[in-house]
């Protein structure tokens, strides 16, 4: 890099000063929505944050974290975290997962790549198997993209098809897994009728089966492996649609957590396990819930479980999931390339930067807030700190998380004197919300604004500055609305939980002792998103933002 014709020499800014710490706190699923008993956020006692909001309103103010201000398809997709801590650390917006498939897909350029042509070697004799998340949530995938790559196969040779589901009942509404499945089993039925032998073949709850992430759990992995890979499961039933429906009649049962399942033929055996010769493609856009397949999937040297039996597969992902890894090797659609990052800028501009958080947000403040790099721009200027996160419970059992480890780790490296950037994650608001749990996610609301207050502090007493902001929204919405606002209730009464994210906007406030006192938030930008965050942290160090970046949020009124 630093060869392509641009100067990493990022110019002083002519009215900020360097040399103040500047720590960055990204609050997870933490938007902001009309107070009400389910706005968790509301709720909780957040004495830090509401200070933050209510002390000083030239210092505080909204920004998009959804749709195109951070990169996806349109105004109606939900912001996550991953395309939020790309913004939030490229400082441009780049096309995204959904987008870039979608453009694949209409322009044909999908069926054209290395990926496509690799995984095709093998449909004259093998059977390609789809892997991924059933569901219009537009979050991991979407239906549609699987339904186009189905007809767009077997248009070009695929004449075995199986379908390996997750049921998603996070990013849509519980019970829409039924739906799904009828639309889905109708669709191969119409191949069916054109002489290709299209079925579903496995199936089970994305958070059960799968869909874990950051080597949480890899039990979760293993269960799908078993049904999809080697045909075994606890339930075996003649048609996805009667596993989902008797699977969904059990007592407490939910889309997010059904149990894993194979599709049997009249003898009993699974009628799509993965055998040598066949082509895999894990239809997901969104990579952190589908790493960990990957690597069980395309590692040779692989010991995180007993994979029993390794077939010799062509093996893509809808994209690259790991760009650092190269994980997977082949892939459909290629990533968005996000270079010349406000990190990378920084840290060759002199800025020593501290990033932590817990196993389930630390890829966000490395990972994805470096542009889908994996590892250090300098490792004698950067230190990155992972807490394990719990496993083997659901976040809401624990609901304060890691908040007070990951604030004391950010406290120390604000006293420490040997950071100029100390970033953080606090995931509470996010994982918490996404358990539906009103009442955890309350305490975890409460948990992250007392790790807001450690940290703050200690940027008082080295006289430094902070910027508080958040990814997307989540805890401050928790129930399913109609169109006028009011609750929606199931056909017994109860509120509808919402587990999603949201399409709120999400706060920054900036402050603290080494704060020039004529930095005030510019009025002059017309709708700001999160992608404008990273020239106002430049701005804050006291450097000019690269000219192709979106605006800084901040201006210097002359005193």
């Amino acid at each position: 890099m630093g060869s392509t014709g641009f100067s990493w020499t990022l110019p002083d800014h002519p009215k900020l000063p360097k040399g103040k710490p500047v720590a960055v706190v990204v609050l997870d699923g933490w938007g902001e929505a009309n107070p009400d008993e389910y706005n968790c956020i509301h709720v909780a006692q957040t004495p830090v944050m509401d200070s933050l909001k209510n002390g000083a309103p030239e210092k505080w103010r909204l920004v998009k974290a959804h749709g195109t201000a951070v990169g996806l398809p349109s105004d109606d997709d939900m912001g996550n975290s991953e395309v939020g801590h790309n913004a939030l650390g490229a400082g441009r917006i780049f096309a995204q997962g959904a987008k870039l498939v979608d453009q694949a897909l209409a322009s044909g350029k999908i069926y054209e790549g290395d990926g496509f042509n690799y995984i095709k070697e093998s449909f004259e004799n093998g059977t390609l198997h789809l892997i991924g998340l059933l569901s219009d949530g537009g979050v991991h995938s979407r239906l549609d993209q699987l339904q186009l790559l189905l007809k767009g196969a077997s248009e070009r040779g695929a004449k075995r098809i199986r379908v390996h589901i997750l049921t998603d009942g996070r990013d849509v509404l519980d019970g829409s897994s039924v739906g799904f499945v009828e639309t889905l089993e109708n669709d191969l039925l119409q191949l069916q009728e054109k002489g290709i032998d299209a079925r579903i073949a496995s199936g089970g709850g994305r958070m059960y089966v799968t869909m874990d992430r950051y080597e949480n759990d890899w039990d979760v992995v293993k269960r799908g492996w078993d049904a999809q890979v080697l045909g075994e499961a606890p339930y075996k039933f003649k048609s996805a649609l009667e596993a989902v429906k008797t699977l969904r009649a059990e007592p407490s049962a939910n889309d997010q957590y059904l149990p894993p399942f194979v599709i049997v033929d009249d003898s009993g055996s699974a009628v799509g396990p993965v055998l040598d010769g066949d082509a895999v493609v894990t239809i997901n856009f969104r990579a952190d819930r589908m790493v960990m397949l990957a690597k069980a999937l395309e590692y040779a040297d692989f010991d995180k479980f007993d994979r029993v039996r390794v077939p010799k597969i062509r093996y893509a992902g809808m994209l690259q999931y790991d760009g650092e890894l190269k994980l997977p090797s082949r892939y459909l659609v290629s990533p968005p390339e996000i270079e010349r990052t406000s990190g990378e800028y920084l840290v060759k501009n002199g800025i020593r930067t501290f990033a932590c958080s817990e196993t389930v947000k630390f890829g966000h403040v490395t990972f994805f807030w470096n542009g889908n790099r994996s590892g250090y721009f300098d490792e004698t200027k950067e230190e990155y700190v992972e807490i394990p996160s719990d496993s083997g419970i659901t976040f809401n059992v624990a609901p304060k998380m890691k908040a007070l480890q990951i604030a004391e780790k950010a406290r120390d490296a604000i006293l420490s004197g040997k950071f100029d950037q100390v970033r953080v994650n606090l995931p509470n608001g996010d994982m918490v919300g996404h358990t539906g749990d009103i009442e955890a996610t309350v305490v975890a609301c409460k948990a992250a604004d007392e790790a807001v207050k450690i940290i703050l502090d200690a940027v008082e007493q080295v006289g430094g500055i902070y910027l508080v902001t958040a990814d997307h929204g989540n805890a401050e919405d928790m129930v399913k609305r109609n169109k006028s606002g009011k609750p929606l209730l199931d056909k017994s009464g109860g509120i509808q939980i919402l587990t999603s994210h949201t399409l709120q906007p999400v706060p920054v406030a900036i402050g603290g002792p080494g704060l020039h006192p004529g930095v005030k938030f510019r009025t002059d930008i017309q709708t700001p998103g999160l992608a404008n965050v990273a020239a106002t942290v430049m701005n804050l160090h006291g450097f000019e933002a690269p000219a192709d970046y979106e605006p800084t949020l901040i201006e210097v009124a002359d005193n």
